[in-house]
C-alpha cells in the first residue's frame, strides 16, 4: 500500500543531497551550514560532568529550570529585556523544532502564513503539515531586503502568521531599525502573530546592532521568539535552541512541545547553562570572531571568478557564479561538487519562484582556515 503523501513538494532536503555528493567525490563542504572546528571546551568540560553527575534522564519538558534562568539573564544583558523563566521561555530540540511547535500552536487548518523568500526550507512543511497555507512575498532580489508596502498587500483576513528572519539564511541580510518601525506599524491593530528566527542573532557584523523582536515591546507581545545553541556554540548535532513567547503563546507552544519532542537531551542543558553564565564573553566576541572568517575569505574570493555579495551578518556567503557558468543554481551546485571538489548549496529550494536567470550560490565560512584554503585552492581554477 503506497499512502498518499501529506508533503507532495517535499523530497530530501537539499542540505542533505550535497552533503552526500560531497562525502561520495571527496569534495570540500562549504555546503551544509555546520563548524569542523571544535566545540569550546568549557562546554565540553561541563557535558561530560553533568553525564557523570547523573543527569542523563528526562528533563522537564519545559527544560531545566537552571538553563531557563540562564537563558532569561541573557536575554535581559543583549536586550534589556527579561522574560519570565516560568511562563516565557521554552527549551527545544533544535530551533527547526521550535519552529514546527510555534507554527502548530497556532495555525489552523487554511490559515495563511506569510514567509519572505528566500528563506529555510523548513518553514512550509511545518505549515502545509498544520493545514495553513504558505503565502510567498519575493524579498528584493539584489539586496534581500523586504518591501513592506508588499507585505502588507498580502495580508488577508485569512493572515495568521508572518515569518521573518534575521540575519537571514541564505543571504546574511538584517533588518535595520527602519524594517521594525514598519514591521510593528504593519503589524498594530490585527491579531496576526509573528515567528522571528534569530538563530544567528550573535553573528552580526561591521558594529550593526541586531534588532531582536525581543528588544521591541510591541512586537515581542505577538512574537514567538528562535533561537539556536548549535549556531552560538558550534555544537550542531546537539539540537538545543529555546523559544521566547508571552505566557498566552508559550502555554499553546508547550501543548505541542511535549507531545512531539517532550523534552531536550538533559546534560546538554546543564552544560549550556554554566557555559552561558560564566563565559559570556564567547557569545559576546562570536560576531569578531566570524568576521575575521568573512573577511579573510571574501579576500581569497576575490581572486577567483566567483563575484561575493555583502554578507552583514551570519556564516553565509553567498557568490554569483555567472561569470562562470551558465547553468541553474542547481546543476552549477552539482557540477561544482562532482567535478571541481567543492559543495556548494543552490539558492533555488530557498524559493517557491526563484527570480529567472538567478545565478547565485551559498558557501559555509564557518570552517577552519585549512578547509577554506583548499576550497580556494580549487576555486582559484575556475
Amino acid at each position: 500500500m503506497k499512502p498518499e503523501t501529506k508533503l507532495p513538494k517535499v523530497g530530501t532536503t537539499i542540505f542533505t543531497v550535497m552533503s552526500q555528493l560531497a562525502a561520495e567525490h571527496g569534495a570540500v563542504n562549504l555546503g551544509q551550514g555546520f563548524p569542523d572546528f571544535e566545540v569550546p571546551g568549557r562546554l565540553v568540560d561541563a557535558l561530560d560532568r553533568a553525564m557523570r553527575a547523573g543527569l542523563n534522564q528526562y528533563a522537564p519538558a519545559h527544560g531545566l529550570p537552571a538553563l531557563r534562568e540562564a537563558i532569561a539573564a541573557k536575554t535581559e544583558r543583549c536586550y534589556d529585556h527579561r522574560p519570565d523563566a516560568d511562563t516565557e521561555v521554552t527549551v527545544t530540540s533544535g530551533a527547526s523544532e521550535a519552529i514546527f511547535d510555534a507554527i502548530h500552536a497556532v495555525v489552523r487548518p487554511g490559515d495563511e502564513v506569510i514567509v519572505l523568500d528566500p528563506c529555510y526550507d523548513c518553514y512550509e512543511p511545518a505549515i502545509d503539515l498544520a493545514g495553513g497555507v504558505a503565502v510567498h512575498v519575493p524579498l528584493d532580489p539584489a539586496t534581500f531586503a523586504p518591501h513592506w508596502g508588499v507585505v502588507s498587500a498580502a495580508i488577508t483576513p485569512k493572515t495568521r502568521m508572518l515569518m521573518i528572519n534575521t540575519p537571514h539564511n541564505p543571504s546574511g541580510a538584517m533588518l535595520g531599525a527602519d524594517d521594525i518601525a514598519q514591521l510593528t506599524a504593519l503589524l498594530r491593530g490585527t491579531d496576526i502573530v509573528l515567528l522571528s528566527d534569530e538563530v544567528y542573532e550573535h553573528i552580526v557584523f561591521d558594529g550593526a546592532r541586531h534588532e531582536s523582536i525581543l528588544r521591541h515591546a510591541e512586537l515581542r507581545e505577538r512574537a514567538f521568539v528562535v533561537s539556536s545553541f548549535g549556531k552560538t556554540y558550534h555544537c550542531t548535532g546537539w539540537k538545543v535552541g529555546y523559544c521566547v513567547a508571552p505566557p498566552a503563546l508559550t502555554a499553546e507552544f508547550r501543548k505541542v512541545h511535549q507531545y512531539n519532542t517532550f523534552c531536550t537531551f538533559t546534560p546538554a542543558q546543564a552544560a549550556f547553562a554554566e557555559m552561558i553564565r560564566e563565559e559570556p564573553a564567547h557569545y559576546e566576541q562570536l560576531g569578531a570572531f566570524y568576521e575575521a572568517k568573512r573577511d579573510r575569505f571574501r579576500a581569497q574570493l576575490e581572486g577567483t571568478r566567483l563575484k561575493p555579495l555583502p554578507v552583514p551578518g551570519g556564516y553565509f556567503q553567498l557568490v554569483d557564479y555567472s561569470a562562470v557558468s551558465d547553468l541553474d543554481d542547481a546543476a552549477f551546485c552539482r557540477w561544482l561538487t562532482t567535478e571541481k571538489g567543492v559543495a556548494a548549496i543552490p539558492l533555488s529550494p530557498f524559493y517557491e519562484s526563484p527570480p529567472a536567470g538567478q545565478r547565485l550560490a551559498r558557501l559555509c565560512f564557518a570552517k577552519n582556515e585549512a578547509t577554506l584554503d583548499e576550497a580556494i585552492a580549487r576555486l582559484g581554477a575556475l
